[in-house]
């Protein structure tokens, strides 16, 4: 979905820029703005109203199980690729408790061609711990969230925010790159998320709970819309006058080669394939089947070792396999 150009009242960075420091009492050191950060947060508040994606997950009626089924399934997955699989998700498993009752292998059919399909095992694994643990209900503290199985840092403060309406920061890719441009003044972030990184999100985090768990998702979804990774539209920013890269002219990125993934011809293509013929079959596939996916023998073994080794497939017998049970 495009963004409509929102122009707010963003008034021009006086020579000495505003700084924003974390909560009372915390090690946090402030963060150069160049607008006040009430300025900030009611800026990218108000684009967010007016052009969010109409998203099911959203939604008042989204329950903290289908919240959490879409965080699983958005890392490192297009919104308009995880959409439909997540309301089949939804249909067929409305709760953790009809997930944990069925077979791991289940949720790998059910994750199709998502990619990355040990989050549907580890989602699976979840399920079970939330039924089994949890009284069927999704946890509603970070520190509980962060105690389930396939729950990282990152899953179990956007559910607390986003599930919840906790104050937590939530950083994922699109958050660090609105930060590191608009704040910091790169091009890029760092490949892995750093201490000064999670520093200057604490600090820029609104103080009112509710408040936070909105600029949470505002500042992702500007992120996903405007401030993209290639091609951003900088003249539909609302924070494009108050861009610290804006300012320094736009210095291109000086840090290590960032690469695309590739995907054909390598492991991950044939792994999929691999998948592929198993998900199509409710019982068992014989070693021939497979063999037929992908002409390499030494690689076509090596996917499927390591699909065994991942807990993806599971050897019945010598030549034989299926999902897991």
């Amino acid at each position: 979905m495009a963004a409509t150009t929102v122009t707010p009242a963003v008034p021009r960075p006086a020579a000495r820029p505003a700084t924003a420091a974390g909560p009372a009492g915390a090690d946090t050191p402030a963060v150069p703005l160049a607008l006040p950060l009430p300025v900030l947060h009611s800026t990218v508040l108000g684009w967010y109203e007016a052009n969010a994606r109409d998203l099911p997950w959203r939604t008042p009626e989204a329950t903290p199980w289908a919240v959490m089924v879409s965080e699983f399934m958005l890392q490192q997955t297009p919104v308009k690729r995880v959409l439909p699989v997540w309301a089949a998700w939804l249909e067929r498993w409305p709760t953790p408790a009809d997930l944990a009752a069925e077979a791991p292998g289940e949720a790998v059919r059910m994750w199709g061609r998502l990619g990355y399909p040990r989050r549907a095992l580890r989602l699976h694994a979840a399920a079970v711990a939330i039924t089994g643990e949890h009284g069927g209900e999704v946890p509603d503290d970070h520190a509980t969230l962060l105690s389930l199985p396939g729950v990282g840092e990152y899953t179990a403060a956007a559910v607390a925010s986003f599930a919840f309406r906790q104050r937590h920061v939530v950083l994922d890719t699109n958050v660090r790159r609105v930060f590191a441009r608009a704040v910091t003044g790169v091009e890029y972030p760092a490949q892995a998320t750093t201490a000064a990184e999670r520093r200057t999100a604490t600090a820029l985090l609104p103080a009112d709970t509710g408040t936070a768990a909105t600029w949470a998702v505002a500042v992702m979804e500007l992120g996903a819309l405007v401030c993209t990774a290639r091609g951003p539209e900088c003249g539909d920013c609302p924070l494009f006058t108050a861009c610290a890269w804006q300012r320094a002219g736009c210095p291109p990125y000086e840090g290590p080669a960032r690469r695309g993934q590739s995907y054909e011809g390598t492991d991950r293509q044939v792994r999929g394939k691999l998948l592929a013929v198993l998900r199509a079959e409710h019982g068992t596939v014989e070693q021939a089947r497979l063999d037929a996916v992908w002409p390499d023998p030494v690689q076509r073994a090596r996917a499927l070792d390591g699909l065994v080794a991942d807990g993806l497939v599971e050897p019945v017998e010598q030549g034989v396999y299926r999902l897991p049970q």
